[in-house]
């Protein structure tokens, strides 16, 4: 007998589902069945149908879809989303359908009224890694439609995708954006989903407090924070910042999607329960992916052993993550660390003082940093956080003497790479003293030198790129700002200034004011944002909207003046200083 013929064709295949429907159901089962038959009856269904897409199959969240064409399925996906968005828009945050789409064009199999095949595994994959209200496809379908949809796309670069043999470089559309119109970004913007690297990347989540006191809620923040600043230290590992993954903070969210924001395949959580000198952890890893399990364990001992605890949990990580450390970094890694409890909670309760930016909060800090160092002289992570604050307080004159400040900062650097070499951290003090001293060079060489340590480190990378800014080295310092940004996607601001100041000097004042609008619409007082977003304005030709937001400025700066606030911007070069300063002294801004 001949062996039956197998039907294949090309075709464009749509794969979609709805993000966080087990949440959604969880809440409200019939108002989430409800609302998603009737975005199906209204809109979506009808939309597919007019682009002569076939519905091959449904499942509870999700569909299955054939076009002839990869225009047709794009243009049926952009149109679907923008609606759902303009409905989701009046609608609680936790009522909202919205759905994930990924488009392959590609070879499949009809088998009946179903089809199968690489086409078909593919758009799925993609549907998986696709934003909640995104539509992602692969290179294959853009190189279909790049020319024929206005619409504005992001690559995403290769993507190792779950099952698929080799790795499919991806698109992501940003619905909204056309390629020929201005763009004003909005505020989701800043939360957009980023791609996963090509190392195992993880993100710490915050740890859940037990103990039924809600004043042991910052011990439990600082235990997740230190499995992560030791995870960082790791080569093979990209480490989500704390700031991004901390966003996520009592929020009941789906694991996925998570994930996806952060652009973290791995995602640990756990719990810590205290009582009196007791502690029980509890940690589980879970692939961000398809939210399995990987591995989970708990942990008990005496507050005394908090470090020891700490350790067993990032090695347990590691080996669930199979990642190979060379000797060196084992023990570097896994060396054992001493400290006081107290000096840690000292630590711990400066640390949340330090990032509130006053000079008030600042003293309080300081205090606290040199009680914890008081104790335990050669503690690292208090050290690092009293050369940051002796630092601000000497450049922003809130000290009688700005030299013995340096000098302190400089000392408590010092001290610290005693305690460890490899202390990475110690080096972003000794480049933020120098460059407030003008000394560039050492600047930006103990930047370099911390970003070999801590490549994992937004904070190396951010400070390094600003090194870099001053210096006069501005593309150097977009690369680093950006990098800074992927491994803190969230929680990113600073490094978005820098960057946008940067690209200014580049000549791209366009860049810069679409940077400086999008920190602002979070951050609406922020000085150096401001003044970046009036320079760049000025410079495009836009004169009274630069004239009208340094009259915002200095409503909420009254006692802003150029010349105090330019003695604070450390530049290599007079011109550099000047370029910025300039279009801010013709748009309105005193002397």
């Amino acid at each position: 007998m001949a062996p039956e013929r197998v039907e294949r064709r090309l075709a464009a295949v749509l794969a979609a589902d709805v993000a966080g429907y087990s949440r959604l159901m969880g809440t409200d089962e019939e108002g989430t069945l409800a609302r998603l038959k009737a975005a199906r009856k209204n809109l979506i269904d009808p939309t597919i149908a007019a682009h002569r897409g076939r519905i091959v199959k449904t499942t509870g969240d999700g569909m299955l879809v054939e076009f002839g064409s990869a225009v047709d399925a794009v243009r049926s996906s952009v149109e679907v989303q923008s609606r759902m968005a303009e409905l989701n828009a009046s609608a609680p945050q936790q009522q909202r359908i919205e759905f994930r789409i990924g488009i392959h064009v590609g070879d499949i199999i009809i088998d009946n009224d179903d089809i199968f095949g690489d086409g078909v595994n593919i758009a799925a994959r993609l549907e998986n890694i696709a934003d909640p209200g995104g539509i992602c496809l692969s290179d294959d379908a853009y190189r279909q439609i790049r020319s024929k949809v206005d619409a504005a796309f992001e690559d995403m670069g290769q993507q190792n995708l779950k099952n698929i043999t080799e790795p499919i470089r991806a698109w992501r559309i940003k619905i909204g954006a056309r390629t020929s119109a201005e763009r004003h970004p909005t505020p989701a913007e800043s939360h957009r989903v980023r791609p996963f690297s090509g190392k195992p990347s993880i993100a710490v989540l915050p740890f859940q407090n037990m103990s039924g006191d809600s004043e042991q809620e910052y011990f439990a923040d600082g235990i997740a924070e230190d499995v992560l600043t030791t995870l960082s230290k790791i080569q093979e590992l990209m480490v989500i910042a704390r700031n991004s993954s901390f966003a996520f903070k009592g929020q009941n969210r789906d694991i996925r999607e998570i994930g996806q924001i952060l652009g973290a395949r791995y995602l640990l959580e756990g719990s810590v329960r205290k009582i009196g000198n007791r502690i029980r952890l509890t940690a589980q890893l879970i692939d961000g992916r398809d939210g399995g399990h990987l591995w989970a364990d708990r942990f008990d001992g005496d507050l005394d052993d908090v470090f020891d605890l700490q350790d067993r949990i990032t090695q347990e990580i590691v080996e669930a993550l199979e990642v190979q450390l060379t000797v060196g970094e084992r023990a570097r890694v896994w060396r054992k660390r001493s400290g006081s409890p107290l000096a840690y909670e000292y630590v711990l309760k400066g640390r949340a003082l330090y990032v509130n930016f006053a000079r008030q909060t600042h003293a309080q800090a300081r205090k606290l940093f040199e009680q914890a160092v008081e104790i335990n002289a050669s503690f690292m992570p208090a050290l690092y956080l009293l050369g940051l604050t002796l630092t601000d307080q000497a450049r922003f004159g809130w000290i009688k003497d700005e030299n013995e400040a340096y000098q302190a900062a400089l000392g408590c650097a010092d001290r610290a790479l005693a305690a460890d070499p490899s202390f990475g951290e110690a080096y972003l003090v000794i480049g933020y003293v120098r460059i407030y001293q003008h000394r560039h060079d050492e600047a930006v060489a103990a930047g370099e030198t911390a970003i070999s340590l801590a490549p994992s480190s937004s904070d190396a990378h951010h400070m390094a790129g600003m090194y870099h800014g001053y210096a006069g080295n501005f593309r150097k310092a977009v690369l680093y700002e950006e990098h800074a940004q992927r491994l803190s996607p969230i929680e990113r601001n600073e490094s978005m200034v820098d960057e946008a100041r940067a690209r200014f000097h580049l000549g791209d004042f366009a860049a810069a004011h679409d940077i400086a609008s999008r920190v602002l619409r979070q951050r609406p007082l922020w000085l150096t944002a401001q003044s970046t977003l009036i320079a760049a304005l000025w410079n495009l030709g836009r004169q009274d909207e630069a004239r009208s937001i340094s009259t915002d400025l200095l409503a909420g700066h009254p006692s802003f003046s150029l010349a105090r606030w330019a003695r604070l911007l450390p530049y290599r070069r007079q011109g550099d200083l000047d370029a910025l300063v300039n279009p801010l002294r013709m748009a309105g801004l005193p002397e």
